[in-house]
């Protein structure tokens, strides 16, 4: 462009403007440096957000962590505890694994291990009997009870168990804040030790006379049974922590899962603690106690009194750190298991305030309530001691092996519960490997080979979400106590009521469910259903008539009044 006065070209943007474009820039840029920076600065500590529920911001490191306090150890098994269930629940003896017990039994030997109970990818060429397990600790604060001794903690459950959830309530406990150490479950070859914990304790141990009884009531001669409760005690080298690894559920269709005489007590243990109501599913199960009232209704207070029983899982689990804890009073004391054995270990962690591992464990929320265990007001996630290790492929930690086709019931375990306490740790499988919802990925060998050793870092741990089992069921606070039928009222005026009734319960039913048969049916012959006592009394209503054939699929074919109308029709017809 010419200036007509100076004769010479001036450029379409001034040298200002440009700068002040660039200042722009500069100042746009800086913003988004600074929006990028404040972003990292607020998420990096944060949970990672899953399909499982929105985590609270922290805008400070979790005080539950204390620092990089990280201390390595090496644990070695070095007790069997075996705890009798059911007419053999006095029953504790402690197998103490020596180095003469193992070269008694030549169980340095891999021939003699056993190994179809044992990883084939971690520690190969080492016995489960005597291989040493890494692991790191650090520093947490858990929020505990102040006291917890084990007589202490068991005399509170005993009154909560008759006195019911509405008294124990009244009861004000104290609580204290401790620092103490607890399994790095960041660190993956802390969680894979954990792990082969769980895993040992599946491990077929010899019947020998090397067993000591250790029972509270040594006066009684106690032979060898394999039902009941095992727990395998991990003790570290320098005995300042000790592991008590509880056995989970050994089932027939699961391979490698443990000793095939503890299945009967392991399924009815399992439906106790994992369904609505005594594993009353539908009118052809059999149910494992007697709280089941009427549909979808169930007796709180017997449940409750059902899960404490002495003869009980998990009875048999305190009974096993009880004796822990005074064979090492002044350790650390972690538990852990898989399966059944990690909701035990779940419950135990809960009831006395120690780290709890969990692997594949169903959804034990719903049980730890029933018992009323000590659970403090307003306890914030990051001060929970409880980490659940699951995948979304296995359908009893995901909680959906239930309904009538699941491989669950069909093999007749009522796993109804999906619920956890404490936090979740959650390996994504299926969106990363492509797997499927199947039984077989419920195995604890499964979980060690194919996901705790594949994947580079431990799944994150994220506070649970709001979750509540067995919505549609009523708990009732006394079953035991029938409710008393209403009174029926009589009137004289010329609009009488109809007597009151009460609900009529279902006697039979067809293959899918129908009720064809009611408790009222054979009352109906011999009360009228309605009388009117009017000035002009009207006839007395007719009574319900019943069905004595039906077809297959429940229509009735035949009721009990059609002689009599075929009666009347052939007097009026000869008449």
């Amino acid at each position: 462009m010419t200036s007509p006065l100076l004769g010479e070209k001036q450029p379409l943007i001034t040298r200002a403007k440009r700068d002040r474009t660039r200042l722009h820039y500069i100042i746009l840029s800086t913003v988004l440096v600074i929006i990028v920076l404040i972003y990292h600065l607020l998420f990096r500590l944060s949970y990672n957000i899953t399909g499982y529920s929105w985590d609270p911001l922290p805008l400070f490191k979790d005080p539950q962590q204390r620092g990089a306090d990280t201390t390595h150890q090496k644990f070695q098994l070095k007790h069997i505890y075996h705890h009798g269930v059911s007419r053999d629940h006095s029953v504790h003896k402690r197998l103490d694994i020596t180095p003469e017990f193992i070269s008694k039994h030549s169980l340095h030997l891999l021939s003699n291990a056993n190994l179809e109970d044992w990883s084939t990818k971690r520690h190969v060429g080492e016995s489960p009997w005597t291989v040493n397990l890494p692991s790191k600790s650090n520093k947490i604060v858990l929020k505990r009870l102040a006291d917890r001794d084990p007589d202490s903690v068991e005399s509170y459950l005993d009154y909560a168990r008759e006195a019911g959830s509405e008294e124990v309530s009244k009861i004000h406990l104290d609580w204290v804040d401790d620092e103490v150490d607890a399994p790095n479950v960041t660190d993956k070859d802390t969680v894979i030790t954990l792990a082969l914990m769980s895993s040992n304790a599946y491990v077929e141990v010899p019947e020998t006379g090397d067993w000591r009884d250790v029972g509270w009531n040594k006066s009684i001669s106690h032979g060898w049974n394999e039902t009941g409760v095992r727990g395998q005690i991990f003790v570290s080298d320098d005995n300042s922590t000790v592991v008590i690894s509880y056995k989970g559920t050994s089932a027939a269709y699961l391979s490698g899962s443990g000793n095939d005489e503890t299945v009967p007590q392991d399924k009815d243990n399992d439906n106790l603690l994992f369904s609505c109501c005594c594993a009353r599913v539908s009118y052809m199960w059999t149910t494992v106690c007697d709280c089941y009232r009427k549909s979808y209704t169930c007796d709180q207070k017997c449940l409750e009194k059902e899960l404490r029983r002495k003869d009980r899982y998990y009875q048999a689990a305190m009974d096993v750190y009880k004796n822990v804890t005074k064979e090492y009073p002044n350790a650390n004391i972690w538990v852990t298991g898989h399966s059944l054995g990690g909701a035990l270990s779940s419950l135990i962690g809960r009831t006395f305030g120690v780290p709890a591992v969990t692997f594949e464990a169903p959804g034990e929320l719903l049980a730890t309530r029933r018992l009323h265990l000590p659970m403090p007001p307003g306890l914030p996630a990051y001060m929970e001691g409880i980490w659940h290790f699951g995948h979304t492929a296995d359908p009893i930690f995901m909680g959906v092996c239930n309904g009538a086709s699941s491989a669950c019931s069909v093999g007749g375990y009522a796993m109804e519960t999906q619920c956890h306490s404490g936090k979740q740790c959650v390996y994504d499988v299926v969106t990363d490997k492509g797997w499927h919802v199947n039984m077989m990925n419920h195995r604890i060998h499964t979980v060690i080979d194919e996901i705790l050793q594949e994947y580079n870092n431990t799944a994150p741990c994220i506070e649970t979400p709001p979750c509540r089992d067995c919505f549609n069921w009523n708990f009732v606070a006394d079953g035991h106590k029938k409710e008393s039928s209403s009174t029926s009222s009589t009137s004289t005026s010329s609009t009488a009521a109809p007597t009151a009734t009460n609900e009529p319960e279902c006697k039979k039913r067809t293959w899918y469910g129908r009720c064809y048969e009611w408790d009222d049916d054979d009352k109906s012959s011999s009360t009228s259903g309605t009388t009117l006592t009017s000035t002009n009394a009207a006839p007395t209503a007719t009574n319900k008539p019943e069905c004595k054939k039906r077809a297959w699929y429940g229509r009735c074919n035949k009721w009990d009044d059609d002689d009599d109308n075929e009666s009347s029709s052939t007097i009026g017809t000869t008449l």
